[in-house]
């Protein structure tokens, strides 16, 4: 759940405004898998010729989302922000699929819930085949991300060796390439 600092420029920000601008910036919770350390920055400011200006910031860990509206209504700029901000994400969710699909991304990814015994006394719960997709490490990064996994394996575009992108504690990434002996 986004985490909101709301503050207001010539303007006290009042329950009803704070409550409306949550409302509808909630909305775009739905396209995230995980906004819990993402914290959407609004500033409202009303201006001497009583237009409305509403400027939001949220900074997430691939992307940062922006948009300000003015208008005769704080109430219209709000929504008139929330529908931007929409689209900046359409938009952004569109050119990854995009370019997953014009790299041939195969997505088939098979798994086995059977449980194996192995020699050595470890037991695999679980196993995954799926084909890498050629890219770059800020894709992939980006495609992790969207998937809300805390790694993500791909065949490198320039070298094409398997390579992983992590998220490390600290909340950077690390990247572990392949190398031929």
């Amino acid at each position: 759940m986004l985490k909101y600092n709301i503050r207001g420029e010539n303007i006290e920000v009042t329950e009803a405004i704070r409550s409306y601008v949550q409302k509808k910036l909630t909305k775009l919770e739905k396209y995230f898998e995980d906004t819990s350390n993402s914290t959407a920055h609004v500033n409202l400011k009303v201006y001497s010729d009583k237009t409305a200006k509403v400027e939001v910031t949220i900074p997430l860990p691939y992307l940062v989302l922006r948009a300000e509206e003015t208008s005769p209504d704080m109430y219209a700029s709000v929504d008139l922000v929330t529908d931007k901000l929409e689209r900046q994400i359409r938009k952004h969710k569109t050119k990854i699929n995009r370019k997953s699909r014009e790299k041939g991304f195969n997505n088939n990814v098979q798994e086995k819930n059977d449980t194996e015994e192995t020699e050595n006394g470890f037991d695999v719960v679980r196993s995954k085949h799926f084909s890498l997709k050629p890219m770059d490490s800020e894709e992939a990064v980006l495609q992790m991300n969207m998937l809300g996994h805390d790694f993500f394996i791909y065949e490198d575009a320039e070298t094409d060796g398997v390579n992983i992108v992590y998220r490390r504690k600290d909340g950077r990434y690390g990247l572990i390439e392949s190398t031929e002996d």
